[in-house]
C-alpha cells in the first residue's frame, strides 16, 4: 500500500497513513517515507503500538543515533532518551528551539514517541525555518548571508545549572560541548532550500556584531521564526509519533498540563555540519 501524507498546515507538517511501524519497512516504502520527510519537514503518526526496538529500527533507516548528554535513557536502549514531567518534576524547557545546535554537527532529525499523555494539553508546536527564511525581505536575506552565530550548551541548560547539584551533574556535558559557530542561514543538504538557523534556547550572539546589534538582530529573527503562518501544532495521543527534520524546523512543547504526568521517548539522529 502506498503511503498517504495528509498535510495539516500550509508551511509544514503531514500525518502519515498506510504504514505499520511494527513491521519491517521495504525499500519502496522507505523511499516514499524519506521523500515525505524532506518535503513536509515534520511527519506525524498515530496508533503505532511499538516498543523501543521498533523505535530504534525506524531511526536507523535514517542514520546513527546521537543521544542527548543531559537526559536519562531507556534501560537497555542507550540511544533513546526519556523526556518526562511528573507532579514532582515540573517542565523546564518551554522555548522554541532546534535540537542540539550546540553540536558541531547538529542532528538530522528527531523521532519522538508518546508513552504517557495528559488528558488535556501537552501539544507540541513546530515551525518551518525555511518558510521563515522565504518570508524575509530580499535585503534582509542578503544581509544575513555569511553571518555566523554562536550556540551554547550551557546557555540552553542555564536553569538546570542553577539548581542544587546541577553544575556538578552537567559538568561533563559542558566540558564535552564547548561553544560552536554555525551559519545564521543554512542550506538544506538534500533540497538546497535555505533556512534561518538560530533559536532562542541555544543561540547566544551573532559574531562580528556588537552586543546591542546582535541582540536586536536575534530578537527580530526569533520573533519572525515564530509567526503563526510558519507553524503547525500537533495534538498527541498514546501511540503517536512525531519525526521532524532538525535541519529545517524548530519546535517547542506547550506546557499547559502540569502537574499531570507526561513521558516521551526520543531518538535523535546524527547530522552534518551546517553550511
Amino acid at each position: 500500500m502506498a503511503l498517504t501524507f495528509n498535510r495539516i498546515a500550509g508551511a509544514l507538517g503531514a500525518e502519515v497513513e498506510g504504514l505499520d511501524l511494527r513491521a519491517p519497512i521495504n525499500p519502496d516504502t522507505l523511499a516514499e517515507l524519506r521523500a515525505g520527510f524532506v518535503a513536509h519537514q515534520v511527519l506525524f503518526f498515530h496508533d503505532q503500538d511499538i516498543g523501543p526496538a521498533e523505535h530504534l529500527a525506524l531511526a536507523l533507516h535514517f542514520g546513527e543515533p546521537v543521544p542527548h548528554p543531559a537526559y536519562p535513557r531507556v534501560e537497555g536502549f542507550p540511544a533513546i532518551n526519556v523526556l518526562e514531567v511528573t507532579p514532582a518534576a515540573a517542565p523546564k524547557i518551554d522555548t522554541w528551539h532546534t535540537d542540539m545546535t550546540f553540536l558541531e554537527r547538529p542532528p538530522l532529525g528527531s523521532i519522538l514517541r508518546a508513552r504517557v499523555i495528559p488528558e488535556v494539553g501537552g501539544d507540541t508546536a513546530f515551525a518551518s525555518a525555511s518558510a521563515a527564511y522565504e518570508g524575509l525581505s530580499d535585503r534582509m536575506q542578503r544581509y544575513l548571508e555569511g553571518l555566523e552565530a554562536t550556540h551554547s550548551f550551557a546557555h540552553g541548560f542555564r536553569h538546570s545549572l542553577a539548581e542544587p547539584g546541577g553544575a556538578e551533574r552537567l559538568a561533563p556535558a559542558i566540558a564535552a560541548n564547548p561553544v560552536v559557530r554555525h551559519p545564521v542561514i543554512r542550506t538544506h543538504p538534500e533540497t538546497g532550500r535555505k533556512a534561518v538557523f538560530v533559536n532562542r534556547l541555544f543561540t547566544t550572539t551573532i559574531a562580528g556584531l556588537s552586543e546591542r546589534e546582535s541582540d536586536a538582530v536575534l530578537g527580530l529573527l526569533f520573533a519572525h521564526l515564530e509567526v503563526p503562518e510558519f507553524c503547525c501544532r500537533f495534538r498527541w495521543r498514546p501511540g503517536s509519533i512525531a519525526f521532524w527534520d532538525n535541519r529545517a524546523t524548530l519546535h517547542r512543547p506547550v506546557n499547559d498540563y502540569w502537574p499531570a504526568h507526561r513521558r516521551m521517548e526520543r531518538i535523535t539522529i546524527a547530522g552534518d555540519r551546517p553550511r
